[in-house]
């Protein structure tokens, strides 16, 4: 699938905000309305390497594990990640937030996602509105992000080691 953006400020540092999001383990906090089961692949939950493993809670969706790593980090400005999914994991994913300082010191987080679908079926599925279902849902995971960040929104629980 092509990629796409969505976007929200904060009214947080970007140092902060680069922090929070640099812990795998926070993720589960603000994807947790359709990101569940969530469970680290490794005990530190922080920075390169770190990685986690959770179910996408889509409709329609058969083969709904995948997995994310933290690929690179440019501390403050650029978290890259990197992930599989779909049926025997062949479906890649990548996602990158980047961040820059916004008015009044306050953070703009943009995040980027795309898939690398392989076979016909899971282009199709794309097409068929996992696309749009997809950016719907990181939309209000960057509303989620910014109500906790700024001390409004309700926090999730954070993931476990898993085999823990």
């Amino acid at each position: 699938m092509d990629p796409f953006f969505v976007s929200t400020t904060i009214s947080k540092p970007r140092e902060e905000v680069f922090e929070y999001l640099a812990d795998i383990a926070n993720h589960a906090e603000f994807t947790d309305h359709y990101l569940t089961a969530w469970h680290l692949t490794r005990e530190q939950s922080y920075g390169a390497g770190a990685g986690a493993r959770f179910r996408v809670r889509a409709p329609l969706t058969r083969f709904s594990w995948a997995d994310v790593t933290l690929a690179e980090l440019e501390p403050p400005f650029r978290i890259v990640e990197q992930g599989q999914g779909g049926k025997f994991n062949r479906v890649r994913l990548l996602g990158t937030y980047t961040l820059t300082i916004g008015p009044a010191k306050s953070t703009k987080v943009e995040y980027m996602f795309e898939t690398r679908p392989v076979q016909p079926s899971d282009r199709l599925r794309d097409m068929l509105g996992g696309r749009a279902w997809t950016q719907r849902q990181a939309a209000k995971s960057m509303r989620r992000l910014r109500a906790i960040l700024e001390g409004d929104g309700k926090r999730g629980r954070r993931p476990s080691i898993a085999g823990g």
